[in-house]
């Protein structure tokens, strides 16, 4: 297979701590000779394992960004047992835009596994996570949020697998970031997820959702913070004691847990993030935005659960998820 374009400039195998970037060439109107110049820390003392941690997936996601430019800018070798790779922008063109998607070519990164070295930035990024990166890596932590459209409640996730001594390596490393909520995730479209790809590879891997709105705010940014150094504590490679608090479980066990509009219109939301329902309540209805005097339609849960998910814009199109339901668990 090709090679991929990237080149890192700073080295995977020294000791010590570097700060540099992954130089992705590419030529555009602005920069004929240009490069996209995605910032990298890799922190490493001795043998051991290795972390890869990820912020900016999805470009408009920010609880993850901020959590690793402070880790980066904290660690010290000595704390350190094995290797830590730090990328807070991962999809960077969007990141530096603030959108999910790139400007340069509205690749989802979360979309684009397992990549090509020919093919879109994204799909070059994507290509050199997937050959190159996640080898390296025994344990992997991707944070994300619900950006500008969606709002949760903050949690961090692992995936039902096949595999089941993976996943339960997968729920203890979940469990030991402590978020405040714990989820057993139910993707309703996992088809080129960068969490696919990893697990693909027999990786740890958790992932979060630890607010939303597109920004952060102080106790979703403490979460990360904190389940960051919990997770490299677990994984053996940094010093420490967990701080753990208590978490509550939950799991989505199946697609009754989506709800989704069927109508334009403007939302107003029933029910407030974490609030427990039943199976039939209301939980948000849609007003038309072209005339008074009409209906509002209402929606209701298909299962009982804590609401842990909303639509965030005040306005709504066909087909947005605007409500997702998921079940406690003991």
């Amino acid at each position: 297979m090709q090679n991929n374009p990237i080149s890192p400039t700073v080295p995977f195998d020294e000791d010590g701590v570097h700060h540099g970037y992954l130089k992705l060439p590419f030529s555009r109107d602005d920069s004929a000779w240009g490069s996209v110049m995605i910032p990298i820390c890799v922190v490493k003392n001795g043998p051991g394992p290795t972390a890869l941690l990820t912020g900016g997936n999805h470009g408009d996601e920010y609880e993850g960004p901020i959590a690793l430019q402070n880790l980066a800018i904290n660690l010290k070798p000595d704390d350190v047992t094995g290797r830590i790779i730090i990328i807070p922008g991962f999809n960077y063109p969007a990141f530096r835009a603030g959108t999910r998607t790139s400007p340069i070519d509205r690749g989802n990164m979360n979309r684009s596994f397992p990549g090509r070295p020919d093919g879109t930035v994204t799909e070059k990024i994507a290509d050199y996570f997937q050959r190159t990166l996640v080898p390296m890596a025994d344990v992997v932590l991707d944070f994300h949020s619900g950006g500008k459209t969606l709002d949760f409640l903050p949690f961090a996730a692992a995936h039902v697998l096949e595999n089941k001594e993976q996943q339960a390596a997968c729920v203890a490393a979940m469990e030991a970031f402590n978020a405040p909520y714990s989820m057993m995730l139910l993707e309703i479209d996992n088809v080129g997820m960068y969490d696919t790809a990893v697990e693909d590879q027999g990786k740890i891997f958790v992932s979060t959702e630890l607010g939303g709105g597109g920004t952060a705010t102080a106790h979703s940014v403490s979460i990360a913070i904190k389940g960051a150094r919990n997770f490299l504590i677990h994984a053996g490679i940094l010093q420490g004691k967990l701080e753990i608090s208590p978490t509550v479980k939950l799991d989505m066990p199946d697609g009754d847990c989506f709800i989704f509009s069927q109508q334009d219109g403007m939302i107003e939301p029933l029910v407030d993030l974490g609030t427990r329902v039943a199976k039939g309540d209301d939980i948000a209805r849609i007003w038309p935005l072209d005339r008074t005097g009409a209906s509002a339609f209402d929606y209701i849960t298909k299962r009982s659960g804590i609401l842990t998910s909303r639509h965030f814009p005040g306005l709504v199109k066909s087909g947005d998820c605007i409500a997702v339901v998921a079940v406690e668990v003991s």
